[in-house]
Formats: C-alpha cells, structure tokens, sequence
C-alpha cells in the first residue's frame, strides 16, 4: 500500500484557495492521466471494498466518484448507481440537501435505482467534512438499501468526514 500512497502523494496536487479562499482542493487529474496510477489505484479501493463483505450495488457521486464508481462496480461484480447534482437526472428522482464545507448542495438519484434491501458501496475521490456522503447514505435509505460501507480514495482526516458517518465510517486508500 506504501507504493500506492507514494503515487497519490507525487500525483494530486493540492489547490490552495480553490473554490475560495480557505478551501485546499485535492486535483486529481495528474493521476487519472497516468494509467498505471490509476490502476493502482482502483486496485487499492477495490481490496479496501472487500473489508465491507458483499455488495449489490456500487454508487458513485458526480462527478468524481464517476470516475472509480464503476471500475470499482465492475471488479466487484456490482451494479454502479450514479448520484448526480440536482436537476440532471431525467426520471422520477428522490433528492436531498447537505452542506458543504463551502455552501450547500442538493442531491439527487432515480427512485428505481435500487432494490429494497440493497447493500451499497458509496464511492467518491475525496472525503472531507463527510456531508456528500452522508447526503448519498440519505438517499440510499430513501430508496430502501442500507449503506455496508463507504470508500474514497483520500481522506482529509482533520476536517472530521468519517465521524459522521458513523456507524460504518469510511475506508481510505491514503489518510491525510
């Protein structure tokens, strides 16, 4: 795992002041241009996903939890279920609204999107305060699933994410 955080660590470029000032956002682009970090990297979410036991679905948050949700999904044998920001989706839609570290948000994915009683993954790049993924857990339990586990590829530990969502918390290929 050292080699994989030696990847994230040379390949996202931290933002300062980006989208406002305060705010250090995580770029990832370096290491989606890079194949082989980005296979090491999907490699490493998937062996994280394997700690939450068996799943039926995998769900990715626009618009980066796109970009692992379905290899991830796709490795596991799982559907991938897209959660999108409000207003993109083009069927009935269950919605909800969270904060963010610098505003707010709405979110939205297809009624139908699950089956009751469906085991999902929650996938995104980064977790920092937690609430987009606890918004996502809001809308998997409105569509009748129950989220096994949350998986991001960076955690920001000192903004606290992973203490809201409790009690399955979350996994992380690199810890900052």
């Amino acid at each position: 795992m050292t080699d994989v955080h030696a990847t994230i660590d040379r390949l996202v470029r931290p933002i300062a002041d980006w989208p406002e000032p305060g705010v250090t956002f995580r770029d990832i682009t370096p290491l989606l241009g890079d194949a082989d970090a980005l296979a090491a990297v999907v490699d490493a979410m998937v062996d994280l996903a394997g700690e939450v036991g068996s799943i039926d679905a995998v769900l990715g948050i626009e618009a980066r939890g796109f970009i692992f949700g379905p290899a991830i999904a796709l490795r596991l044998g799982a559907g991938f279920v897209p959660v999108r920001k409000v207003g993109k989706l083009p069927a009935d839609s269950l919605s909800t609204s969270y904060d963010l570290e610098y505003g707010s948000a709405t979110l939205e994915m297809h009624v139908d999107a699950l089956r009751p009683g469906a085991r999902v993954l929650v996938v995104d790049d980064v977790l920092a305060t937690g609430g987009t993924m606890e918004a996502a857990a809001d809308l998997v339990t409105q569509a009748g699933g129950s989220v096994a586990g949350n998986l991001v590829m960076i955690e920001l530990a000192p903004l606290g994410g992973v203490e809201r969502l409790s009690p399955v918390g979350c996994v992380a290929v690199r810890t900052y």
